[in-house]
């Protein structure tokens, strides 16, 4: 039985953290108890831990993760100065009165939100706040208005620059460069945050779209649902002023990632100050509110950089009893060869969405699997696109989707949570076609960082 004890270990971590523990210090503290354990029983070779201080040092030392917090403190800056209310104020104004043109005007607006913070819960809470309201005032079928808002907040694991991401990408970057290393190439080749950037435009794009297609037939077959905003007039010069400024911060923020003119901390870089000197030159961000924008970027970058520790500590442990081995072993195992393991890493890792934030999941299953299903063939990009369009739908779905958990706190009380679970079904649909057209036609992801390079 002592073969199973990093199952065991896996199968403790997830336990200890549906019962409510801080991430960080589960991952940790179950490794090292596990660890301490094994030496005692003679198990597990202490010599594993003396690896610990360099992999600290090297995630101190790693350029592309300084992005994260760029990236973050991007979006609480336009979070805060109220430039993301302004722009969903600016398109609900344009398009409210066409059809179902609220709906897409927060479908855009959310996407780019999501986009600049990454984070589920935050682009959920905010888009509940600043759109539910006006969705219910102008008629909209409650359903429709609360799983519109859901979908859009999980955007963000998709659609680029996105924080999980920098994060997927830069983990599985290390794994891509291990698989290669077992396989003994002697001309290794690289993947960057920025290939994955690449590559999940066209998909993330593609749910977007999606989207808005929905919506539109929603509103022209069904009109009761989404009827018309009342008609507000607004000029060109407004228009301008509300769209075109953080349209053109991100447009540019990507643009240099896609086109190789910046890397992505520097265009996180550019992104934050870009950002702050909008939000200046608008006279919409105070002292206070500058604070609380840089208060919370910190608070976020402490809790990934801690569990990035603590998920380091628990592979370490993991491969110390050998469970990288007995991964590999049990995918051998799987009828189908390398798609049925492909399969069930992505079951495990839906089904692990459901009581994991994808922070927790990029850190610590990531870096188990990816290695060998990569040495098995896959190609990096386009398990990191599949990667994140699961947890997206994960994150989505009833009854333990983290989305919907979010919108149901900030939503009214007299909102039925059984209204949240039906409107968001149809956009589960739309990104599980996305999941199978992937899975059957992987240049989806894969034909725009080859034509870039």
């Amino acid at each position: 039985m002592v073969e199973y004890a990093s199952l065991y270990m896996f199968a403790a971590v997830c336990l200890l953290l549906m019962l409510g523990y801080p991430v960080a210090f589960t991952l940790a503290g179950t490794a090292l108890g596990f660890a301490a354990g094994g030496i005692l029983l003679g198990h597990f070779d202490a010599g594993f831990l003396s690896a610990l201080p360099g992999r600290v040092f090297g995630t101190i030392n790693n350029t592309t993760l300084i992005a994260v917090p760029l990236f973050i403190l991007m979006g609480t800056i336009l979070e805060k100065s109220k430039i993301a209310e302004e722009l969903l104020g600016s398109m609900a104004r344009v398009f409210g009165s066409l059809k179902g043109g609220l709906g897409i005007s927060v479908v855009v607006v959310g996407a780019l939100l999501a986009a600049s913070t990454g984070i589920v819960g935050a682009t959920v809470v905010t888009m509940g706040l600043l759109s539910l309201p006006s969705m219910l005032r102008a008629g909209y079928s409650p359903a429709l208005a609360t799983g519109t808002i859901c979908a859009t907040g999980t955007l963000g694991q998709i659609i680029p620059p996105s924080i999980a991401l920098v994060l997927l990408g830069d983990i599985l970057g290390n794994a891509y460069q291990q698989a290669q290393l077992k396989m003994h190439v002697a001309a290794t080749k690289t993947v960057s945050v920025g290939d994955l950037f690449i590559g999940a435009l066209v998909p993330g794009l593609m749910l977007v779209v999606a989207y808005i297609l929905y919506l539109w037939c929603v509103a022209h077959l069904k009109p009761e649902a989404a009827p018309p905003a009342e008609e507000t007039r607004i000029s060109s010069r407004e228009v301008l002023q509300g769209l075109l400024p953080p349209l053109a911060l991100i447009a540019l923020v990507l643009g240099s990632i896609l086109l190789g003119a910046a890397t992505p901390t520097e265009a996180a870089g550019f992104g934050a100050v870009g950002a702050l000197l909008l939000a200046l030159l608008r006279r919409q961000l105070s002292l206070q509110r500058l604070r609380e924008a840089v208060i919370s970027t910190m608070e976020v970058t402490c809790m990934v950089f801690m569990i990035l520790i603590g998920a380091a500590i628990f592979s370490l442990v993991f491969r110390g009893f050998g469970g990288e081995e007995l991964i590999h072993h049990l995918f051998e195992q799987l009828p189908g060869g390398v798609l049925g393991a492909t399969l069930v890493v992505m079951v495990v890792i839906f089904l692990l969405g459901f009581i994991l934030d994808f922070i927790e999941i990029t850190f610590v299953v990531v870096p188990i699997v990816a290695p060998i299903l990569l040495a098995m063939g896959l190609d990096p990009i386009w398990l990191g696109v599949m990667i994140a369009i699961n947890l997206q739908t994960s994150f989505l779905t009833p009854p333990f989707g983290f989305a919907l958990f979010y919108l149901r706190g900030v939503a009214p009380p007299d909102l039925h949570t059984g209204a949240i679970y039906r409107g968001v079904l149809p956009f589960i649909i739309i990104q599980l076609l996305l999941i199978v057209a992937l899975w059957y036609w992987p240049s989806i992801a894969t034909w725009l960082p080859t034509l870039l390079k």
